[in-house]
């Protein structure tokens, strides 16, 4: 029997790029891409609000590299091949203009990830792409080529492949790639949002805070930027991008822990103490609690006061060394105790993976078995919220078939 040039499994961003930019390179090969469930492309489906991010617009290498908790290093040889310029290039080529938000985020013009399928599935179409659902790999073996044995009891064979089967993967679901000779970092989840033990906080659901900064209590890393109140505790790009930073410190402490946030970073404890003369000073007469100068959403502020028993008809120029000396501490250091996770389901992302030394970077190869290509968050390589996950999926994919193209 024949083997089939190439075979993709996993029917998401990465596999839907990889199998595309392989029939770019070789029309007439026969190539299949294998899917477990029976849809595809879930996660461009949801991701930005349904809106698919794309990408992200940063163009520099050396900057595009320092927003993957995991993978900085191995992507640098990657992203000079292939990134963001590269894809904003072959989506325009496919009739998909993107546009950038003031984030830097990137979305198809349409904001509507409707788009970006529709090209995917118009692509595999023109190449004669052969997509099969509910094709559910369960072991990968090489002889000659490569057989691969579906949970029906079907076995294909393939010259190439490709894994992309994305993240929130279990470890023991990968045994077949282990006996094929690539170790596996045991995956944990990352970008997620933190419940918290205090439940007075969440009476002010829904208040978001524009600018903030965030920091797990033991770690040195501190993320800044727009943070929500929600009814579980608190969430935002800046908690969610914190989440990625410390995703396998969370896990081993069983997101048990705590968290501060600086409600106002242009300060800190001691130079808002400092400030605060002036504040008594031109403020003198105005009621605290009508007059916030730190553009606070006013609920946020209202409830600092009364942490910290400052009631809000008082004076600044009234108010008390000891509470004043407080409420700095509250706005500068607020601590809450996390008890747990929530899934943000749009973005979910999976920390962990095919270990990265046994992956050629060139070209997304194993180092152990030839043939074997990866793509996307399969890898131990993700990135924070923005479309950096994304990103990733497309070089890896773009690379992949580069290489795979060159073994027909």
């Amino acid at each position: 029997m024949q083997p089939t040039k190439a075979i993709i499994i996993g029917g998401g961003a990465a596999g839907f790029f990889c199998a595309i930019r392989l029939a770019e390179l070789h029309p007439d090969w026969d190539i299949q891409i294998l899917e477990k469930s029976n849809k595809v492309l879930s996660k461009v489906k949801v991701s930005g609000g349904g809106r698919c991010n794309v990408t992200h617009a940063c163009p520099d290498v050396e900057n595009l590299l320092q927003k993957y908790p995991r993978g900085t290093r191995f992507l640098k040889k990657a992203f000079y091949q292939f990134a963001t310029k590269e894809t904003i290039q072959w989506f325009a080529h496919n009739g998909v203009s993107l546009h950038t938000e003031k984030d830097g985020r990137m979305f198809p013009t349409t904001n509507n990830s409707e788009t970006i399928i529709q090209c995917f599935l118009k692509k595999i179409d023109q190449y004669k792409i052969k997509l099969r659902l509910q094709a559910d790999v369960v072991d990968v073996t090489k002889e000659k080529d490569f057989i691969i044995r579906l949970a029906n009891g079907e076995q294909l064979h393939a010259t190439t492949i490709c894994v992309a089967t994305g993240g929130m993967l279990k470890a023991d679901k990968l045994q077949w790639l282990e006996k094929l000779g690539n170790d596996i970092v045991a995956p944990v989840p990352s970008l997620f949002t933190f419940n918290v033990a205090e439940k007075n906080i969440t009476t002010l659901m829904g208040v978001a805070v524009d600018n903030a900064s965030i920091q797990w209590k033991g770690n040195k890393h501190v993320e800044q930027g727009p943070l929500l109140i929600t009814h579980w505790g608190i969430s935002g790009p800046a908690a969610i991008k914190l989440s990625a930073w410390c995703a396998r410190e969370m896990a081993l402490e069983n997101y048990e822990g705590a968290i501060q946030i600086n409600w106002v970073p242009t300060y800190n404890a001691q130079s808002l103490k400092m400030e605060w003369l002036n504040f008594r000073t031109d403020l003198g007469k105005r009621e605290i609690g009508n007059k916030n100068p730190f553009a606070l959403p006013q609920r946020l502020w209202q409830y600092l006061l009364q942490e910290a028993k400052i009631l809000p008809n008082t004076k600044w120029a009234d108010v008390k060394s000891a509470e004043q000396n407080v409420l700095i501490q509250l706005l500068t250091t607020y601590t809450l105790t996390i008890k747990g996770k929530t899934t943000f389901k749009e973005e979910f992302v999976t920390c962990g993976g095919v270990d990265l030394s046994g992956i050629n970077a060139a070209h997304m190869e194993s180092k152990t078995c030839p043939g074997l290509h990866f793509a996307g968050e399969m890898m131990d390589v993700d990135g924070i919220t923005g479309g950096f996950n994304f990103q990733h999926a497309w070089t890896s994919g773009w690379l992949a078939a580069n290489h795979m193209a060159e073994l027909g």
